[in-house]
């Protein structure tokens, strides 16, 4: 059974466990190092938790954490938000984790009066890619920046919501 917990900062210390977990398994996939946030002390943790409009999950997938996923205001748009920070647990991929999480992020949006949902991923993600593709995310044309690696770059998709 899959649980979504929505998180306040007091829930840091969950959110940096799954966090450090993502940029350790798929570094090359977040605009974010693990030596960026290693060290980290807690109200940097905390302040993540907290930004202004920002709605953070954790899914715990038979009591075990298995997934997290934020959506955030988009800095250009009002009335769209981001889709940012997802990441499964390979032990927990396949089995709809990722599904809920997209799917509480959108509902997010909706009620928040969003028209889109904006996300970007790293070239050669595939399975990310095809995740997003197949709930109804389409490329928009734009590239994201370099990512920290300095080669990879990201690609922005866009939901009409």
């Amino acid at each position: 059974m899959i649980e979504l917990r929505e998180l306040t900062p007091d829930d840091w210390k969950d959110w940096r466990e799954l966090r450090l977990a993502a940029l350790t398994d798929a570094p090359t996939a977040f605009g974010a190092r693990y030596a960026d946030w290693a060290d980290a002390a807690e109200d940097r943790w905390r302040a993540r938790l907290a930004l202004p409009g920002s709605y953070n999950l954790i899914a715990v997938l038979d009591g075990e954490p298995a997934g997290m996923a934020s959506g955030l205001p988009s800095h250009d748009e009002p009335d769209v938000r981001e889709l940012v920070s997802m990441w499964i647990t390979p032990a927990a991929r396949g089995r709809g984790v990722g599904d809920r999480l997209m799917t509480a992020v959108e509902t997010w949006a909706r009620s928040a009066g969003a028209r889109a949902v904006e996300l970007s991923v790293v070239e050669g993600n595939e399975k990310a890619h095809a995740l997003y593709l197949r709930h109804g995310y389409q490329l928009t044309g734009k590239s994201g920046g370099p990512m920290p690696d300095g080669i990879h770059r990201e690609l922005v998709l866009r939901k009409q919501l």
